[in-house]
């Protein structure tokens, strides 16, 4: 634990949030195990709500409850102007990734406040979600629904590879979607059990499935790839978003997706417009899907390296972190 003074004034654009509820996130634990590299000393941790405490921003008051976008963005550069990826901004910034010698310090949500800065979107979470289903929004949810925002054409089925958090959440938006079959797929047998509770298919790895329109990937292995393959129709969509690290060398021919005219699309993060469809999604249909049974207690900050095990443990979708 560390102490960092608060800033004594804000920049134009800034806010200082109070953070009521964090959530550990897959690629926290890539960065603790040296799987994904990261500036040190650095506060971890990007999927959180919290309070406005003081805002130096139009359109945003104190007091608001608020999450934000994992990624800050310049607005004026060719990726956030032209080719509408602001999460590869050439200036971005992006929170619990960042060292503690950057601006205030004050960069990820495993602390008592986060400073957002002038290029983040600040969105206000609906008073009926719970902070805990409303904290995996800004990464895991709102990058399910980037991932997903163009299917191909017509799409009543669906595989989905890998049944976290992601997975969990894309079997409820393609079901939302109106894709008439989801089936989904991962080597862990209490992870598919939540499966069919959000509109999913249960089934085995490697199980035979009737082509599918739509495979997609969230279980950050490359050995699944030659399945999907497999899987997919002609002129089917392949989408990866889990493959985040370097540890994916894949085996695939040019081949077998020439011969199957396959789309393939490779999507990292999101835009601001991704995350307030997942706000307005978890707000339609909170009540009647389970998304209470995805997240663990919370545990208090000083525990952060318990909750850390207890993510690993694969106990909880994520696990809640509280100040």
């Amino acid at each position: 634990m560390r102490s960092v003074p608060l800033p004594e004034a804000l920049q134009t654009g800034e806010v200082l949030v109070q953070i009521s509820l964090a959530t550990i996130c897959g690629s926290d634990l890539h960065t603790t195990e040296g799987r994904r590299s990261a500036p040190t000393p650095c506060v971890l941790g990007h999927e959180a709500v919290g309070h406005v405490m003081h805002s130096a921003r139009a359109g945003v008051a104190d007091g608001e409850r608020v999450t934000w976008t994992l990624a800050d963005s310049c607005g004026h550069c060719a990726p956030c102007t032209s080719w509408h990826l602001p999460q590869k901004c050439e200036h971005l910034f992006k929170y619990g990734h960042a060292a503690l010698s950057d601006g205030s310090g004050l960069n990820g949500c495993y602390a008592s406040h986060i400073l957002l800065r002038p290029g983040t979107q600040i969105m206000t979470v609906p008073a009926s979600l719970p902070d805990a289903i409303a904290a995996p929004a800004n990464c895991a949810l709102a990058t399910i629904v980037n991932a997903l925002e163009t299917l191909p054409s017509p799409c009543n089925s669906a595989l989905v590879q890998g049944g976290g958090l992601l997975g969990i959440y894309a079997c409820a938006w393609l079901r939302h979607r109106g894709v008439r079959e989801v089936f989904c797929t991962d080597l862990s047998p209490q992870r598919l059990a939540l499966v069919a509770e959000f509109g999913g298919i249960p089934v085995e790895p490697g199980a035979n499935l009737p082509a599918v329109d739509l495979v997609l990937e969230v279980t950050g292995s490359s050995a699944v790839i030659p399945d999907g393959i497999k899987a997919l129709r002609v002129g089917g969509h392949y989408i990866w978003a889990g493959m985040v690290h370097p540890e994916t060398k894949l085996d695939l021919t040019g081949e077998a997706v020439l011969r199957k005219c396959l789309t393939l699309r490779g999507v990292h993060n999101y835009a601001p417009q991704h995350l307030s469809a997942g706000l307005d999604f978890l707000a339609q249909h909170h009540t009647h899907l389970p998304f209470e049974k995805l997240t663990s207690p919370a545990l208090p900050l000083e525990q952060l390296n318990e909750g850390l095990e207890l993510t690993r443990s694969r106990q909880w979708q994520r696990v809640a972190i509280q100040p």
